[in-house]
């Protein structure tokens, strides 16, 4: 999967296999060094508010991870 980590912000998410109930999530922050690198992501579950940190190349392994919010 071809992700570009400028579009990130905002991008909805579904998890494969939802842990504590969670399968939709949204992208709440990003942040980028001087270069551009994204440095710091934060994925936000939409059910309980609960914000963890992600690495965010795991969005691109669509065995854990489908974009869009999905059934």
């Amino acid at each position: 999967m071809n992700l570009n980590p400028r579009k990130l912000l905002s991008s909805k998410w579904t998890a494969v296999q939802p842990r504590n109930k969670e399968k939709h999530f949204l992208i709440t922050e990003v942040e980028f060094d001087e270069n551009g690198n994204l440095i710091h992501c934060l994925i936000e579950a939409i059910l309980s508010k609960r914000s963890e940190p992600i690495d965010w190349t795991q969005l691109k392994n669509q065995e854990v991870w489908l974009q869009g919010w999905k059934s």
